[in-house]
């Protein structure tokens, strides 16, 4: 019996109705069930094959025990180990490589020194940053937010230099982004599941909450759907999340992508609304069943993204391996040989 776990916080209605239907497809030998955890110990095998994470970004220890689970051939979704590495910054920089739109982004330094540093710490930044370059590299109405994180936490839209200084200066330790606001004509906001699964939905973010999923907007040209589509596939497979949403605002007809390091994205039939709700519910369950019919148990199940294997393969590390390996095994014979004689 292969065991699917769901791994979640306070959300009920998605990790529910994705327990309820896993069951009720009826498969054999597959079972799902809200995770339950007792004693972690190092190396030592869980009972799942798959562990649907949902939380982990807020509680460290549900992360360490995610990454002892995908060590021990869990396959967890997504990859604990990626996603600790994971942030929106490096994601914009990979977005440009991949030739996706992204709007224009500066890096800045936090505020504050971080603990347990001083003036001598940052001997190698230049002060003060060149802002007037800054500036106008980005232009104004500019967005500043968080290098890492999500949630619209620490999330500031700027009018001017006054309006920047003032926000900065309440930031803290935090290492920020300043970013060029996109004035958007249609927006959208896209699961993806499986790095194949896509559900296009309109998004209108500056209605409240409750209603953002309600857009004025007439429906969109199957050219600028594909091409949203397209996009959508590039980052989730070059980041390597099974689990994700990508929001893309469209500007002047193209897709700008703005917001795609998402994932543990809200998946609540309140939030999201029934039919979308019925979407995720169905294709995460398939591609969680998927996943463990080809979990291997004991081996490394998990995915990685494109970013990360093209990495690997050029630096030559896939093909050095097995060389090291086989050069132990004939020293292990040689000597066994040489015992013999």
């Amino acid at each position: 019996m292969k065991k699917i776990g769901v791994l979640h916080g306070m959300e009920r209605s998605s990790p529910d109705a994705f327990v309820e239907r896993i069951n009720k497809m009826g498969i054999k030998d597959i079972k799902a069930e809200h995770v339950v955890i007792d004693m972690v110990s190092q190396a030592e095998p869980t009972d799942y094959a798959v562990i649907i994470d949902r939380i982990s970004q807020d509680v460290p220890f549900y992360r360490a025990y995610l990454k002892n689970a995908a060590i021990s051939g869990t396959a967890v979704i997504n990859n604990p180990f990626w996603w600790s590495a994971d942030e929106k910054f490096f994601n914009n920089a990979l977005a440009v490589k991949l030739g996706v739109p992204v709007p224009k982004t500066v890096l800045l330094p936090s505020h504050e020194r971080p603990t347990d540093t001083g003036e001598n710490s940052f001997s190698n930044l230049k002060f003060p940053l060149s802002w007037e370059k800054i500036f106008e590299h980005i232009g104004w109405p500019a967005y500043m937010k968080p290098h890492a994180g999500g949630g619209w936490k620490s999330v500031y839209k700027l009018n001017n230099q006054d309006d920047f200084f003032k926000a900065y200066s309440e930031t803290n330790q935090l290492v920020m982004m300043l970013q060029e606001e996109i004035i958007f004509e249609d927006y959208f906001r896209c699961y993806c599941l499986g790095r194949k699964y896509v559900r296009i939905m309109q998004y209108e973010p500056r209605n409240p909450h409750h209603l953002r999923y309600q857009s004025n907007n007439g429906p969109a040209s199957e050219k600028l759907l594909k091409k949203v589509h397209d996009y959508v596939l590039d980052l989730c497979n070059a980041l390597g999340y099974d689990f994700n949403t990508v929001e893309m605002a469209v500007r002047n007809g193209v897709p700008y992508a703005i917001d795609f390091c998402n994932p543990a994205p809200d998946a609540e039939v309140t939030s999201v609304g029934q039919e979308n709700f019925d979407w995720v519910v169905e294709h995460a369950s398939k591609m969680a069943v998927e996943r463990a019919q080809s979990q291997k148990p004991g081996k490394d199940n998990l995915t990685w993204g494109t970013y990360v294997t093209k990495s690997v393969m050029a630096s030559g590390v896939a093909d050095a391996k097995p060389k090291v390996v086989d050069k132990v095994v004939q020293e292990k014979e040689t000597k066994s040989k040489a015992a013999k004689k």
